[in-house]
């Protein structure tokens, strides 16, 4: 099949971040793309004004009858009544990933894995190859504030700037040029079994770099001796090939100097804090670097970089009270949230709010989890959101919430949130979380308002 010379594509999933970005692609093109979604958002509420057919029930009589290709995101079960109908009527089913795949395999290939800080850094390189009038497309698995879209295009594009996700093995159908590596702790066990099992496939997907490509990987994780002839380390300190260093805080903004390969870039201003986003600019300038950019080009397109939505996206800040909200799921994504906020606001209370994201990955890291949210001042618990889930007998919030040591600990249903918020003192407040929690901001926003 010719990916690039179809008429009418239907999307199962459509909602979800990375598939969007692909049904965007596709109605860019003037293809016509419709699709189905299990819940409708923000996100499909756009697709639909630009153009697409989006239902939100099962029903076999929306599907059009000239769908030439079925794309679909692994998070749909087994028993959907669509993907089995598809199925039986033989249209040609793929999966995003390997239309991904086939998408960019002509394309100057820049891919960007890693169990976290893999948007922040595709959404990075490509901002910093946009501003500076380079040709691109790229996939992004996150809305960037910059351009307010998860896709960004031009006509003349032969470089694609992908997010490689691990999840279902789905980076396995890249062949990158460029390949970033942020991070391989565990993660998705629900697939991988164990983490050997996820880091191995970390491996594969490295061994898929282009004969003369080169792997950007943070310093100190592991890799396989054939590959040392193609890596490039980056890290927060000197110990790397490409460094951050000289980190400081200034009126709650960070600045740091960057050792590029030996060439230096002094007192560069990130407007999104926390060490762990100057290690994902780091990452993103060795990239670019490494496509010829200049430093003083990285530079101005650094400061100029504006972040992605829910991640550590100030809703309120003000003197008196900070609200922030960040997509932390996971042990070390909640970690450098809250040390983020701790760093910022020494002298300030900080209250998290905690949707945990799988009742899976609650039960694989609930002490982790514990550990990490015992750095707050005050937490706040809601209902595990179950996403593609069946509940797990005896793994919920509650149980999360008997290990906690903190004394100002509580669980709430998020009809009660909101309440419960208006009798605190609230000085910077944290939202956390990968599920529907998003939903509560603006109403959290309008009660810390009043």
């Amino acid at each position: 099949m010719d990916i690039r010379n179809l008429h009418n594509i239907y999307f199962l999933g459509i909602g979800g971040i990375g598939m969007s970005a692909l049904a965007r692609y596709f109605n860019r093109k003037g293809v016509e793309v419709s699709g189905y979604d299990k819940t409708p958002t923000s996100l499909t509420q756009e697709l639909i004004n630009e153009g697409m057919q989006i239902h939100f029930e099962e029903n076999i009589s929306m599907i059009p009858d000239n769908v030439e290709l079925v794309v679909y995101t692994p998070a749909i079960p087994s028993e959907n009544k669509e993907l089995i109908y598809c199925k039986e009527k033989g249209i040609e089913i793929l999966k995003r990933s390997e239309v991904l795949g086939s998408l960019t395999q002509n394309m100057f290939l820049v891919a960007v894995a890693g169990t976290h800080g893999k948007t922040t850094i595709t959404s990075l390189i490509a901002h910093i190859l946009k501003y500076n009038n380079k040709e691109i497309t790229a996939f992004i698995g996150g809305i960037s504030k910059n351009y307010n879209t998860n896709f960004i295009t031009s006509e003349k594009s032969e470089i694609a700037v992908v997010e490689a996700d691990e999840y279902d093995k789905s980076f396995l159908a890249l062949n990158p040029d460029l390949a970033v590596i942020s991070s391989m702790d565990a993660d998705h066990l629900d697939i991988y079994g164990s983490k050997d099992s996820l880091t191995e496939s970390f491996f594969l997907f490295s061994k898929q770099i282009k004969k003369n490509g080169k792997l950007i990987i943070k310093k100190n994780l592991p890799f396989t001796k054939e590959l040392k002839e193609k890596i490039i380390t980056y890290a927060v300190d000197e110990s790397a090939d490409v460094y951050a260093l000289n980190i400081r805080i200034n009126n709650y903004k960070y600045i740091f100097d960057l050792n590029v390969r030996g060439e230096k870039i002094k007192d560069i201003k990130l407007e999104t804090p926390g060490l762990h986003n100057i290690e994902n600019a780091v990452a993103a300038s060795a990239v670019v670097f490494m496509m010829g950019l200049e430093t003083k080009e990285i530079k101005n397109s650094l400061e100029t970089y504006s972040g992605v939505k829910r991640r550590f996206e100030y809703i309120i800040n003000t003197p008196n009270l900070v609200f922030i909200d960040d997509y932390a799921h996971h042990p070390e994504e909640l970690k450098a949230s809250i040390l983020t906020a701790k760093n910022l606001y020494a002298d300030k209370k900080i209250t998290g709010i905690f949707q945990p994201h799988l009742f899976s990955r609650t039960r694989d890291f609930a002490d982790e989890f514990v550990k990490m949210l015992e750095l707050l001042d005050e937490i706040i618990l809601l209902d595990i959101y179950p996403a593609r889930e069946k509940p797990i007998n005896g793994v919920d919030s509650k149980m999360l919430l008997d290990k906690i040591k903190v004394v100002n600990k509580n669980l709430y249903s998020k009809n009660q949130l909101i309440e419960e918020l208006k009798k605190r003192k609230i000085e910077v407040l944290l939202t956390l979380g990968a599920g529907d929690i998003e939903t509560l901001v603006q109403p959290i926003k309008n009660a810390l308002n009043r």
